[in-house]
Formats: C-alpha cells, sequence, structure tokens
C-alpha cells in the first residue's frame, strides 16, 4: 500500500480531523493481518537471536571454530544488549521525527547485514561488531513497528493484538531452539559450518518479510500531525477499502473532532517535559513495569541452565528440552489471556498477571530451597509461572506504547525498553549467577525473594496508577502534543 506524498507547507496550520475516529470503526480484515504478519516478525527475529546465540556459545569455544573464551562469549552478548539500546534510543527518536514507515524498512535492513555479516565473522571484533549491529537493527525496531502497530490496529484489538505479537518472541526461541537440532548435528554439517548456518536463517526470513513491508503505509496519525492531510486521508481510505467500509457512514462517535496545530518538529525540551512532568506517573508505571518484568525474565531464562545442570545434574545438551515446554507457555498465555486486556481492562489484567506471577515464584523459590522438587516439576512450575509473566511482560510493551504522546510515542518505547534491557540484561544474570555459585539453595531463593518484591511492586504501582486505555482511542488516552484543547 502506497501514497502519494503531500507537503506539509500545503496544509493548514490548525485543522480539524476524524480520521483516528475512522481508523479505530474499521473492522478487522485482511489488511490487519497483513500488518500482523509483517511488523510482528520483529519479535520471532529476535527469539530466534537470542537462542540461537545460547545454543552455540559452546560451539563457538572450540578450536575448530573460533576458539572464543567463556568471557569472551558474555562480552559479545553485551555487545548486542548494548547495540540494542543504542538502536532503540537512536532511531525511536529518528522515527518521531521523520515517520514510520521509513525506519521499519531501515532496521530491518540493518537487521538483515548485522545477522548475515555474522555467519561469516572472523575473529572476535568482527563477531563483536556485527552482534552490536544485529542488535541496533533489533533495538530500532522495537522503536519503530510498535509506534506504527499502535496507530494502525483499531482500539479494540490493540491489547490482544499487541500481546500475542510480543508473545511471539517465544515462537522464534522454539524455532530457534528446534533448528539447532540439525545446524548443529556434527553428522550433517561440519563444526564450522553449522552455526553459520543457523545464523544464515535470520536473514531469509527477514527478505521475504522485508518485501511484505512494502505494503504497509505510513501511520496516518503521523501524517497529520506534520500537516499531510491528503495522505493521511488516502492511507484511511485505501484501508477502508480493503475492509468494505469504504462507503459507509460511521455511527456517531462520542469524540470530538481532534483539533491539531501542525508542528515541524518538537525539541528535547517538550520531549523531557512530557515524559517527566505533563506524564509523570505514567514515567513512573512504564519504567516499573519493564524493569521488574525484564529483572524475572533474565534472571530465571539465563540461569535455568546452570540451575539445572547444577542442583539437578541435567547434561547441557538435554537442557534445550526443558525448554520448549517453557517457550510454548510464554507464546500460549498471551495468546490466550490477551483478549481479556480488551474487556476486562488493562489494569485489572496487568495486575492480575503480575501479582499471580510473584506469587507462583514465591511458592517455587520456597520448594526449590525445600529441596522438595525434580528437574521435572521444575520445569513444570517454570511453565505455569510463564503463562501469566509473559502476557504481563508483554502488557508492560503494551503500556509504554499507548500511553505517551503520538509525537514521543517511538522514543518512549525505546527509553523504557532500554532502561528494562539494562536493568534484566546487566544486573539480574550477574546477581542470580553470583547467588548460584555460592552452591546455597537459600541464596538463590532469596533472589527469588527479590524478583517476587519486584514483581508485587509493580502490581500495585499499576493498580494504583495504570490508566484504562481498553478500547479507546490513542488520542483519548493521550492527546497529541499538538492537538488544541
Amino acid at each position: 500500500m502506497r501514497s502519494k506524498e503531500n507537503s506539509a507547507a500545503e496544509a493548514p496550520l490548525e485543522f480539524e480531523t476524524m480520521i483516528p475516529v475512522r481508523l479505530d470503526g474499521i473492522p478487522w480484515c485482511r489488511f490487519h493481518w497483513m500488518l500482523v504478519i509483517a511488523l510482528g516478525i520483529t519479535w520471532i527475529l529476535d527469539g530466534l537471536e537470542v537462542t540461537l546465540m545460547g545454543a552455540v556459545a559452546a560451539v563457538l569455544q572450540h578450536r575448530a571454530t573460533l576458539d572464543f573464551t567463556g568471557a569472551q562469549i558474555g562480552f559479545l552478548s553485551s555487545c548486542y544488549l548494548t547495540g540494542a539500546v543504542v538502536g532503540a534510543l537512536v532511531f525511536g527518536h529518528l522515527t518521531d521525527r521523520f515517520g514510520r514507515r521509513t525506519f521499519f524498512f531501515v532496521t530491518l535492513a540493518l537487521y538483515l547485514v548485522g545477522v548475515g555479516l555474522t555467519a561469516v565473522s572472523w575473529d572476535l571484533w568482527s563477531f563483536a561488531l556485527f552482534r552490536f549491529m544485529t542488535g541496533a537493527g533489533i533495538g530500532g525496531e522495537y522503536s519503530a513497528v510498535n509506534s506504527a502497530i499502535d496507530e494502525l490496529i483499531p482500539a479494540h484489538y490493540r491489547g490482544q493484538t499487541d500481546l500475542a505479537i510480543n508473545g511471539s518472541f517465544w515462537l522464534g526461541a522454539a524455532l530457534g531452539s528446534l533448528s539447532t537440532l540439525i545446524t548443529l548435528n556434527r553428522r550433517i554439517f561440519p563444526i564450522n559450518v553449522g552455526w553459520r548456518i543457523g545464523f544464515g536463517i535470520g536473514p531469509i526470513v527477514g527478505l521475504a518479510i522485508l518485501y511484505v513491508r512494502r505494503f504497509v503505509p505510513e501511520s496516518p496519525r503521523w501524517l497529520l500531525i506534520h500537516g499531510r492531510i491528503q495522505e493521511a486521508e488516502e492511507v484511511v481510505r485505501e484501508i477502508e477499502q480493503h475492509a468494505g467500509t469504504a462507503h459507509r457512514r460511521l455511527p456517531p462517535s462520542e469524540l470530538p473532532p481532534l483539533h491539531i496545530r501542525r508542528r515541524r518538529r518538537f525539541g528535547l525540551e517538550v520531549i523531557f517535559e512530557a515524559l517527566v512532568h505533563r506524564y509523570r506517573s505514567r514515567s513512573v508505571v512504564g519504567l516499573v513495569l519493564m524493569a521488574s518484568q525484564a529483572f524475572v525474565y533474565n534472571a530465571i531464562f539465563f540461569t535455568y541452565a546452570l540451575v539445572l545442570n547444577r542442583y539437578y545434574a541435567v547434561r547441557p545438551d538435554a537442557t534445550g528440552l526443558y525448554l520448549l515446554p517453557f517457550a510454548l507457555s510464554n507464546f500460549l498465555g498471551p495468546l490466550i489471556l490477551g483478549p481479556f486486556f480488551d474487556t476486562i481492562g488493562r489494569r485489572q489484567m496487568i495486575s492480575a498477571t503480575y501479582f499471580i506471577s510473584a506469587m507462583v515464584l514465591a511458592l517455587t523459590g520456597w520448594l526449590f530451597m525445600k529441596d522438595m522438587l525434580t528437574s521435572l516439576t521444575l520445569a513444570s512450575l517454570w511453565t505455569l509461572l510463564f503463562f501469566f509473566a509473559s502476557p504481563a511482560a508483554s502488557a508492560a510493551y503494551l503500556t509504554v506504547s499507548e500511553v505517551f504522546p503520538l509525537e514521543i510515542r517511538a522514543l518512549a518505547i525505546a527509553v523504557f525498553y532500554s532502561a528494562g534491557t539494562a536493568v534484566g540484561g546487566i544486573i539480574a544474570p550477574w546477581y542470580f549467577g553470583r547467588l548460584i555459585d555460592t552452591g546455597s539453595r537459600a541464596a538463590l531463593f532469596v533472589g527469588y525473594l527479590t524478583a517476587v518484591a519486584l514483581m508485587l511492586t509493580a502490581a500495585i504501582v499499576e493498580l494504583a496508577y495504570g490508566i484504562s486505555a481498553e478500547r479507546k482511542s490513542l488520542e483519548e488516552v493521550a492527546a497529541p502534543l499538538s492537538s488544541i484543547d
């Protein structure tokens, strides 16, 4: 789907529009399925990347490959995370300034180049550079894609769609885990070839999606605030034609027309004032939700193999089998519970999923400390835990993408994604790694209780300050900075 360019200079300085109401009034149609497939692939690719890197870590330490040390493997993971943070912040700002559509091409292309070059890495520094590039592409995707999806999906479906797409990370994780059974099988591929083929999977999938994205339009909401009224009108009309509603009269709306004062750009002082002053409580909610879920996920996910090996004598080559139900539960949770976030409500469901996750984690930690679990019962409890924790985590991304004004939406996603990545990707694995090194079950239980406290805090903060955004227009949740009251 393409639109003709329309100069902002041709638009009046102030104007009224019903385009957001029309977007939310469009029934679900094949356009929305195309949107989900074309943009939602980001999370599958991220899950694929994280799983592949974890799976090939041992292979990369072999003398016949790149002969990395354990410390160097950790350094490469840090490069990927650093790239993700930098990419999210840089592309988040650029996406808000220059448009969503441009950058969900740029960021996916950067990912394709990074992961493709990773497959031909020849030493530590080439590998580190290419992992940084791959992470920057994925981080930028989170900002550009999340904002575009929210602005194009009708309000009645926004919550469940966001949760399902975010949960698809674990579909990618499962696919990555299964692919290693072939690519890392030395009977099929030589040891220094299989891991390279594994990283080559991402570009193949990404190239197909790059083509599909040609048919995804620019966000009409973004076009409006930049004065490109005619172009926004053409995009909406084309979507309505897909849905068969182009000539239908909309039912009377409870919302008045959106009154916009066109502005070309927003300085950092405007962005800072919005995040720190005008929407301070929302910023606190977003930070608490993102940091707590990131801490829990990284604490458990990145130390799961260590726990299985040290406390249950599970062989390293068998840990992948334990991750499959874990990944399946993480995928099914948002898929099954997602619709309730649009019906029961955001605050109720977000608080409930964080609270239930905390309770299951506390019970599991206590049973683990008392040595009352086997490797299978531990895996079963983790599977139950993440059935609720996965929609909770996905709802954190949903929250930061819908409760801030359109002009700073992508940057807000980037800021809170970066904060969550810093807490979960740096502090949690280090903290739990040290606890596991003590060999004490009681010490590890203290770590689990730390995660429980964070999840309970998030549940309370959401219940007290969360925004009831279910089935509401984005402009009703947070009026654009360009709007005139």
